[in-house]
């Protein structure tokens, strides 16, 4: 229940602005979120490459209905890229991209905004030579968000996908995706939807994983377990034992913040342990769904709402 609240509270704007307007969350905020500004996120990135880890970005922000925020955001990323580059970073760091957040939404045209927007960040991405991961958002875009993706990697195959497993056409979806070059991300899911497209239950939602990921360590892609769950690690590893998989030929994927010394035990075992960085200035939802996967951090929360900072 209080998952759900956490859930309908992340789209609520009249909550958001009321935190966001508190002189909050500099401590779950810095948990979880590496900054506001690329030389932040650049900062953030550099840390954990050294460390052995490896890196995704997202710049924060979704929903977007506007044509010049849709524009702003593709140009934030070329942007980021760039500085990625710079740095040397590229060979161990990606980036992540929401299709709502660069057109997707936008009434009319909104896909093909999106495809173009996306295409170009993809070109940027091979230049700099990393690649570009589409994140996947509530259900209503799950069709989309797949076509333009069927679309990408006509000319950039390498685009990462991702699924959502407690969504109950997942299982379908990894095996349409679970060809050679593909490379996809397996993730719980974490927006409110309704009970007649997504598993509700935890039990039902971790028995649907791995079910996916059966699917993904048998196929011929590159899967990429995104989970924090100690028993849903131990099982991908042994499945992909049973696959005949080495390290390399799969990866482990966390959050920014959350088990940072599980994410450098896996690594030291030599596993490619990638971690999920979100910045920018639109962190409010992210954060929220944050709360709801674990909402032992509500007591981390209220500490920092009440903290001098």
């Amino acid at each position: 229940m209080l998952r759900r609240v956490l859930l309908g509270m992340s789209r609520s704007p009249q909550i958001k602005k009321a935190v966001s307007s508190l002189p909050v969350s500099s401590g779950i905020v810095a948990r979880f979120v590496a900054g506001e500004t690329a030389p932040e996120a650049v900062l953030a990135t550099e840390k954990l490459v050294s460390n052995g880890l490896n890196v995704t970005l997202d710049h924060l922000g979704e929903d977007v209905t506007d044509l010049a925020a849709a524009q702003a955001t593709a140009d934030a990323y070329l942007d980021l890229l760039k500085k990625l580059a710079a740095a040397g970073l590229t060979k161990n760091a990606e980036v992540s991209v929401k299709l709502s957040a660069v057109g997707q939404a936008l009434p009319g045209d909104g896909e093909k905004i999106a495809l173009e927007n996306a295409r170009t960040i993809c070109l940027a991405a091979r230049n700099a030579g990393t690649t570009v991961t589409l994140d996947m958002e509530d259900h209503t875009t799950t069709d989309s968000t797949l076509g333009i993706l069927r679309e990408l990697r006509q000319d950039f195959p390498e685009t990462g996908a991702v699924l959502q497993a407690y969504l109950r056409r997942t299982e379908a979806d990894c095996r349409d995706l679970a060809h050679a070059g593909s490379r996809v991300r397996l993730c719980k899911g974490a927006y409110k939807e309704p009970e007649s497209v997504a598993f509700q239950e935890k039990r039902q939602v971790d028995k649907a994983y791995v079910r996916a990921m059966k699917v993904l360590m048998n196929g011929a892609g590159y899967p990429m377990i995104a989970s924090h769950d100690p028993r849903l690690i131990a099982i991908a590893g042994a499945l992909a034992e049973r696959a005949n998989r080495r390290p390399g030929s799969f990866e482990y994927q966390m959050l920014f913040g959350i088990r940072p010394e599980e994410q450098l035990r896996l690594a030291g075992l030599g596993h490619t342990m990638r971690i999920y960085i979100p910045y920018g200035e639109d962190w409010y939802g992210y954060l929220v769904r944050r709360l709801a996967e674990r909402p032992a951090n509500l007591q981390f929360f209220a500490r920092s709402l009440i903290s001098k900072k």
